[in-house]
C-alpha cells in the first residue's frame, strides 16, 4: 500500500487521477519537464562514480576482473571468472533499497515510476537467481554502503577470497 494524500491505495490501484499531477496539484518537482527530462538522460547505465569507487577499491585489493559481461544475467558490473563471482553496483534509488534514507519513492507521476522501479527490483532479482542456478555467486553492493569504506573493503576481500 502506498499513501497519496490521506486515501490508503493498493499499488496496482493508481491512475493518472491519483497522481498529484492528475488530481490538479503542483507537482513538487522545481524543474519543468523539460529540465528534468534533459538530467535524467545524463544518468549513466555503466561507469557511475560509486561503480568506479568500487572499481578502484576491488583494484587496490590485487583483484583483477571484465566489465558488464553481456553473457551474465544481469550484465554484473564487475566478474571474476576464475572465481565464478560477480559483484553489482546498485543506485539506492533506481534499485529500491528499502529503508535506505538515499532512497525516496517520487511524489508526482506515480503511474511511470511505480511501475519501472517494481520492474527493475524484479529484475534483480531474476538475474540473481539465474545466477545462482549457473554456479555463480554474486555480492550486491548499495549506493550509500560506499560511506564507510573499511567495511566495505573487508566486505569485498571476504567475499573474493571465500570459496564460496
Amino acid at each position: 500500500m502506498i499513501f497519496i494524500g490521506v486515501k490508503k491505495i493498493p499499488r496496482n490501484q493508481i491512475s493518472s487521477e491519483d497522481s498529484a499531477v492528475g488530481r490538479g496539484l503542483r507537482s513538487h518537482d522545481p524543474l519543468s519537464p523539460a529540465e528534468r527530462s534533459e538530467r535524467m538522460r545524463l544518468i549513466r547505465r555503466a561507469d557511475t562514480k560509486p561503480e568506479m569507487i568500487v572499481r578502484r577499491l576491488v583494484h587496490a585489493l590485487g583483484f583483477r576482473y571484465r566489465l558488464h559481461s553481456r553473457s551474465l544475467p544481469g550484465h554484473p558490473d564487475l566478474v571474476f571468472t576464475s572465481r565464478k563471482k560477480v559483484i553489482f553496483v546498485h543506485g539506492c534509488f533506481w534499485h529500491q533499497h528499502i529503508n535506505c534514507r538515499q532512497y525516496r519513492m517520487p511524489r508526482s507521476r506515480l503511474e511511470f515510476w511505480l511501475p519501472k522501479l517494481e520492474g527493475n527490483r524484479r529484475r534483480d532479482v531474476a538475474s540473481q537467481r539465474k545466477l545462482s542456478d549457473l554456479g555463480w555467486n554474486a555480492l550486491i553492493i548499495w549506493e550509500c554502503q560506499l560511506k564507510k569504506r573499511t567495511v566495505l573493503t573487508k566486505r569485498i576481500k571476504k567475499f573474493l577470497e571465500t570459496d564460496r
